[in-house]
């Protein structure tokens, strides 16, 4: 894994509050770049493989709606845990972010992925 993805993962284990799992994921491949998780019995790579589906599925809704946009992010709430899924900018990654909803400040963590997801395109 190179240095950078190593960095990008630990800076969000380390400054987002409630952090669970991370991983990066090109949408193309479906190949996962990196995870990390401090739960033992949460695999971010496995979410990945799911949540890859859902990025498919709404590019496919957002091209037969005829919309001329591109997602930033999606959003899922479960009962203690916020998923969000945050798509590069060209479209070609994303990111995949699990937090404890009881510890995570949404506004805050979305603003710390952003910090840290700048060089996602650039360096992968």
């Amino acid at each position: 894994m190179s240095d950078f993805l190593q960095n990008f993962q630990n800076d969000l284990k380390e400054n987002v509050n409630g952090f669970i799992a991370v991983s990066v994921t090109e949408v193309e491949t479906g190949m996962s770049y990196c995870s990390l998780t401090v739960k033992p019995d949460f695999d971010p790579e496995l979410a990945s493989a799911y949540n890859l589906e859902v990025v498919k599925a709404k590019l496919n809704a957002i091209k037969a709606l005829g919309l001329d946009q591109k997602i930033n992010d999606i959003l899922i709430t479960l009962t203690d845990q916020i998923h969000i899924i945050d798509v590069s900018e060209d479209g070609r990654y994303f990111i995949y972010l699990a937090v404890d909803s009881t510890k995570a400040n949404l506004g805050l963590t979305r603003a710390t992925l952003s910090k840290y997801k700048k060089d996602i395109t650039s360096k992968l």
